[in-house]
């Protein structure tokens, strides 16, 4: 049995190359750019309106105006319109160019507009409500750097400099694969000695959110046909992430037949509850990489979060997330097992605190619903305290 911390960094050091693809831009939210993005213009690209109202000249303030007739007007869209004369103003519009021959622009609300002629309330300073060209980025300026996950944000700059097709890191193939007799179809109706398939829709919703479409395979506990299957599947797909099969029951039969397969085991069983039996190995001439999860529910959801998608952020190059939370009850952690504890996250004046979640073992699927994460808990001799700050792991929001 290996300590939670050996595993977790030998799990990182068998990462994926994945490569790049181009997308259109309206495939690519959520995913990583692998290209650094650059300003193609100023930004913005012309002197613009900040506000609604009129266009003047500043000039006409030294000379005392504060009355302008209305020659025209400017509204986002238009070409640039032009002042003839220094002494009048054009209406304009919020995001319009500002005229030539105009250099502030004054709000309707600090106006009086009669019969076309347009008189100051408020004094009015040079230069006023406008976006002034390259104020916000200068063109060849980077907008988004390479690694950037694409978010709303994100997504609005791409298109705002042309990207309608964009250099992403690839995704992995994965497989989602269940195992056992005793697992049915969501719109069965099991027998008493049945349940319905849970651990795999789990991780393949999951892996939605990182924008992986899994293939999903159920496998009976029948040691030829899980070989047949598995010699298919590991030619197909870059991850396996299998739930159930690698404890120490008479029908768990995951673990031998991957070394039938060749699958290098790196480690078998972990120094922590829940998942402690989970399997980790990896097929070098295929370059597939195998997590193999204990089929208890708690045990796969957490040994994904734990695991998995640290590999994947590891794999895409970009940083893995890291909270830490104050804990909210005294908590003994007793060697050899790292503990992870299921949390409920409450914020008080900033701070998340993280209150334990009852759970009745790691079978009890309805305790994932009721917290949004766990957190890490090393064993040592004395007891954590109320107030210690620890590792978080986000599942839920």
């Amino acid at each position: 049995m290996i300590h939670f911390n050996d595993a977790y960094d030998k799990v990182l050091e068998h990462t994926l190359d994945l490569g790049t693809e181009m997308v259109a831009l309206n495939q690519g939210l959520g995913r990583i750019l692998a290209e650094t993005i650059y300003a193609d213009r100023d930004f913005p690209p012309f002197d613009r309106a900040a506000k609604d109202g009129i266009a003047i000249h500043s000039d006409a303030l030294k000379n005392g105006l504060d009355s302008f007739r209305i020659e025209g007007l400017a509204s986002a869209g238009m070409p640039q319109q032009k002042l003839k004369d220094v002494n009048n103003c054009i209406e304009i519009m919020t995001g319009a160019v500002v005229p030539r021959n105009a250099d502030t622009v004054i709000m309707y609300e600090h106006l009086n507009i009669e019969n076309g002629v347009a008189t100051l309330l408020k004094q009015v300073q040079k230069g006023q409500e406008i976006h002034s060209k390259g104020s916000d980025l200068t063109s060849g300026e980077v907008l988004l750097p390479e690694n950037t996950r694409i978010g709303a944000a994100e997504f609005g700059v791409l298109a705002s400099v042309g990207k309608s097709k964009i250099r992403v890191k690839k995704l992995p193939k994965v497989c989602v694969i269940s195992t056992g007799n005793e697992l049915v179809e969501v719109d069965e109706s099991p027998l008493p000695h049945q349940i319905r398939k849970s651990n795999v829709l789990s991780l393949y919703a999951a892996l939605q959110k990182e924008k992986i479409e899994a293939t999903s395979i159920h496998l009976k506990d029948e040691k030829a046909d899980i070989k047949k299957e598995l010699i298919h599947i590991l030619k197909t797909y870059d991850v396996l992430l299998l739930s159930g099969g690698v404890s120490k029951g008479k029908f768990d039969f995951i673990p031998e037949v991957l070394e039938d397969l060749e699958v290098e085991k790196i480690f078998h069983r972990v120094a922590q509850k829940p998942g402690k039996p989970f399997w980790f190995g990896v097929q070098s001439a295929l370059k597939t990489v195998v997590f193999s999860f204990p089929g208890n529910p708690v045990s796969t959801f957490a040994n994904y979060h734990i695991y998995f998608l640290p590999w994947l952020c590891r794999s895409l190059d970009v940083g893995i997330p890291q909270e830490e939370v104050l804990l909210d009850a005294s908590v003994a952690v007793k060697p050899p097992l790292t503990r992870f504890m299921q949390v409920k996250i409450e914020n008080r004046k900033g701070n998340l605190w993280a209150i334990p979640v009852h759970e009745n073992g790691s079978g009890d699927l309805t305790s994932l619903v009721r917290s949004n994460g766990f957190v890490c808990l090393n064993p040592r001799g004395n007891a954590y305290e109320i107030g210690e700050v620890v590792p978080f792991i986000r599942t839920n929001p």
